[in-house]
């Protein structure tokens, strides 16, 4: 069997390297336009930042060690132009010679990624604009950092890549802000958590600056100036990652069908509408586990999944891509972010009775050494008590936090299924009841009604606008409110009616919750704890 890949980097590397490895009698061959056939393009803000050192190590393979390694013949720097379905063959020019050759195939693989998209502004030409996809990419952004001639610079692009070049650049020494045309950074994330993503960036030296437009990039041989739909300000660089765009337009007059972004449709084993042609990886659309809709999901993680399931569907066996449930993960300047699963407005879109819950966790025993929190938000369907989506924040471990999190939605638990799970404890990694434990057992107490209390969202909508502030922290910190020591509240508040409107505030929320339970005790019944207290929300008064 002759089978051809178009493609390297993740995905087709993955699907060539399982065929042979498994079959070594088959015929595979790469087609890929780039000098690299694999390269670490996670990687690459973290060469500019000089965590990772030296460029040989953002190459994970070179043709030559790959072919040795696997049997699989690559041919680099071609580019493929057309495929012909009904002869089964596909037209290519080999760019060092600009000569045309043609290719026959039994089983055509295509995995050709998907090319940054450029706005169609002024100035994308000039020298200092950087688009953070390729190797080449990154060489020559720290190569300019190094050599003294970028001082401030425009990260057009609030997404992961956008904000992990930020923080690398920030490391650098270079001044940097950030842009974005939506209403928040971090697509797919709560609102709620991307604004504290945002203050915190702040905080760090990197100043974003949402529903802003970049217009034009200004300069007569290089980058001076950014003209954006704010104001104009001074930078030496503008890198613009703002989003990536299915390289299949070679695939015009094939009859396959294609999404509205051009991604290319494919079922659960990877096939597309036309007979002996598979398609995986950035250029490809997959399923969303939970809502069984079709997605695009450019991540290296699912990429090596999928190849490696198509690999074996190649040599013979039957088996399923079940879809994404949209887990990412990233570092930031003192703060990780992970998310899994539905956000809760798209829970509601789904149909689900949602309920969800703020929580701040110890991360591991609070006396342990580097000790910190986890900020997390955890959605569930209320009459099912089924998980269905988790973002966390915090100083450590968020991905611990966000797999357990994949785990339980995958299988399809509830959450009385997962709330005494036998989770790994130690002081120096986790605490005696683990915190994702912790957070399931909160969620469960508001479905339970044992605690009444108000969301960061709703708190910032004003739902708590008629409530007096009661400060429930271990010592005063909210200015203007009556301050409560929960240890010496024995009976009665003097100053306050048993049906009085009372919101209960702490650092945490723990303390909060526990006033309020000993608050039912003497009879008040119109308390309400703010989830998250003042390490998520301002407290105003």
């Amino acid at each position: 069997m002759n089978v051809l890949i178009i493609g390297g980097v993740a995905a087709g590397t993955k699907v060539a390297a399982k065929l042979k490895r498994d079959n070594y009698d088959i015929n595979v061959t790469i087609l890929t336009k780039e000098k690299n056939i694999s390269y670490a393009g996670c990687g690459l803000p973290y060469y500019v930042g000089n965590v990772i050192e030296n460029r040989q190590d953002l190459i994970v393979n070179t043709p030559e060690s790959f072919s040795k390694l696997t049997g699989v013949e690559v041919l680099t720097q071609v580019e493929v132009t057309r495929v012909d379905p009904d002869k089964k063959e596909v037209e290519a020019i080999d760019l060092k010679n600009n000569e045309s050759n043609s290719y026959t195939y039994d089983k055509l693989v295509i995995a050709t990624g998907a090319d940054p998209i450029k706005p169609p502004i002024e100035g994308t030409e000039l020298e200092g604009v950087y688009f953070m996809r390729t190797p080449e990419d990154a060489i020559s952004l720290r190569e300019a950092i190094e050599a003294g001639k970028i001082k401030r610079a425009l990260v057009v692009g609030g997404g992961f890549i956008g904000l992990e070049v930020a923080e690398n650049l920030v490391a650098q020494g270079v001044r940097v802000s950030v842009i974005d045309m939506a209403h928040q950074i971090l697509p797919g994330f709560e609102p709620e958590i991307a604004s504290y993503v945002e203050n915190h960036l702040s905080d760090h030296g990197i100043i974003t600056f949402t529903e802003t437009k970049l217009e034009a990039i200004l300069g007569d041989e290089r980058v001076e100036k950014v003209k954006t739909s704010r104001n104009t300000m001074k930078a030496d660089a503008v890198i613009i990652s703002v989003g990536i765009r299915p390289n299949t337009g070679f695939l015009a007059d094939t009859g396959i069908q294609l999404a509205r972004n051009k991604a290319i449709i494919v079922n659960e084993h990877m096939e597309t509408n036309i007979k002996d042609i598979y398609a995986l990886g950035d250029c490809a659309m997959v399923k969303n586990k939970l809502t069984g809709k079709e997605t695009y999901s450019p991540m290296g993680s699912s990429a090596n999944i999928e190849g490696r399931i198509l690999a074996q569907n190649l040599n013979g066996k039957d088996l399923s891509y079940k879809g994404v449930l949209g887990t990412s993960v990233v570092k930031l300047p003192g703060l990780n972010v992970g998310k899994t699963g539905l956000t809760e407005e798209a829970a509601i879109i789904e149909g689900y009775d949602v309920v969800s819950v703020t929580a701040v966790v110890d991360d591991k025993a609070h006396y342990y050494p580097g000790a910190s929190n986890f900020i997390l938000k955890m959605v569930a369907d209320r009459n099912t008590k089924k998980l269905l989506g988790l973002q966390v924040l915090g100083e450590g471990a968020v991905d611990k936090m966000v797999d357990i999190a994949v785990m339980a939605i995958s299988l399809g638990a509830s959450l009385d299924n997962i709330k005494d799970l036998d989770l790994a404890y130690a002081p120096p990694f986790s605490t005696a009841i683990h915190p994702f434990s912790h957070t399931v057992n909160i969620l469960l107490n508001k479905i339970n009604g044992e605690i009444q209390s108000i969301t960061p969202r709703e708190y910032l909508e004003g739902k708590a606008k008629s409530y007096k502030v009661i400060d429930a922290s271990l010592s005063p910190s909210i200015a203007g409110a009556t301050f409560v020591d929960l240890s010496k509240v024995d009976g009665e508040l003097p100053d306050f009616d048993k049906d009085e409107e009372l919101l209960l505030v702490c650092t945490k929320g723990k303390r909060a919750y526990m006033l309020q339970k000993r608050l039912k005790g003497f009879g008040y019944t119109n308390t309400l704890v703010l989830e998250g207290g003042t390490s998520f929300n301002k407290v105003s008064l």
